[in-house]
């Protein structure tokens, strides 16, 4: 079987086309010939070393895929030969509250992950894809889709006619974009990039925000709601942004802290804002396969179709490491898997 291994720590560079054997399908194990590959910020901390990861050596990369179901083992009921499937980010957090049981196992860290040609995983880590999508766009759902929903609907409980302030236009909060706007719910977007922003407007985002030229963002933020603040601040920065995002959040509002981008994960904050105004912060870890079928359900109904932004050959999975480090892509960087190695 082909497949790419990378070292941990040792960079982009160290990712490699390896052929590793095939294995026997055990109790309630599926076989999925892999499609398309998404990559995700956390792919790239892999890469550098400053993403937890088990054992030594090298690893196949990667959380997310979308496929098709090629064999099934014994004892599997969910699934049948041809089923198109995505894999689930924690494939034994089927529902439920979030335990260290259920986020202890996750793929392309705590194990290898899906940048190969086939996968061989238990049924509970799969779901159902929506008909409408295509395989490269299946594969964004595992992660980043997921995210959004969580940190929307779960935690941050958001309804229409709410307001949500969406950092930058990553994965995760084009993602958000479209959902919340499916939901009825007003979206603030920033970006660094006219370009971006327009880019963000087209799908419906209602107030735009250049942080380089308007470096204290958070007053357009209060401006643009009247001084009330927002609803519900995704929070993608880190230290060099989260104490405008709290500014942002309006009495009672939320901070669903979903990454670290701008400046690590380690930060200090002024808790007399967050006491004050009566609002809170969560982390969102993903979230479970039932959120996962919970979005689907809503990306077949509205017909809603993610935005990926390039798609690379399996021949060039460095590039697509290298385009996502960049920062210079507007929602998701795929990987299409063929035999080519």
């Amino acid at each position: 079987m082909h497949a790419y291994q990378i070292t941990p720590g040792g960079g982009i560079d160290s990712l490699e086309a390896v052929k590793l054997p095939k294995r026997e399908l055990q109790y309630q194990e599926v076989r999925v010939k892999v499609h398309a590959v998404s990559l995700n910020y956390r792919d790239l901390m892999v890469a550098q070393g400053s993403y937890p990861t088990s054992g030594e050596g090298a690893v196949v990369p990667g959380s997310d895929a979308a496929g098709e179901v090629v064999e099934v083992g014994p004892g599997v009921q969910r699934f049948r030969v041809g089923d198109r499937v995505a894999t689930a980010f924690f494939p034994e957090w089927e529902e439920g509250k979030v335990t260290p049981g259920k986020t202890a196992v996750t793929l392309g860290a705590g194990g290898n992950g899906v940048l190969a040609e086939e996968l061989v995983i238990n049924e509970g880590g799969l779901a159902a894809v929506p008909a409408h999508l295509s395989y490269e766009e299946a594969a964004t759902l595992t992660c980043a889709g997921v995210t959004a929903w969580n940190a929307l609907f779960v935690e941050g409980g958001v309804k229409a006619g709410d307001t949500v302030l969406l950092l930058g236009t990553g994965g995760v909060s084009v993602w958000a974009l479209q959902l919340a706007k499916a939901a009825g719910v007003r979206v603030i977007v920033t970006s660094s990039s006219d370009t971006k922003l327009e880019r963000a407007r087209a799908l419906g985002a209602d107030v735009l925000i250049n942080y380089r030229k308007s470096p204290e963002w958070q007053e357009e933020v209060l401006r643009a709601t009247n001084g009330e603040g927002v609803d519900l601040v995704l929070e993608v920065g880190g230290q060099d942004t989260l104490a405008r995002s709290i500014a942002s959040a309006g009495i009672g509002g939320k901070v669903a802290v979903i990454g670290g981008l701008g400046g690590g994960f380690e930060t200090s904050v002024q808790l007399l804002g967050i006491v004050i105004g009566g609002k809170s912060m969560s982390g969102i870890y993903v979230g479970s396969r039932k959120m996962q079928e919970d979005l689907s359900r809503l990306v077949s109904q509205r017909n809603i179709k993610p935005v990926v932004d390039r798609v690379f050959d399996v021949h060039q999975a460095r590039e697509a490491y290298q385009h996502l480090a960049s920062g210079n892509h507007f929602g998701k960087v795929v990987i299409s898997v063929k035999p080519r190695y």
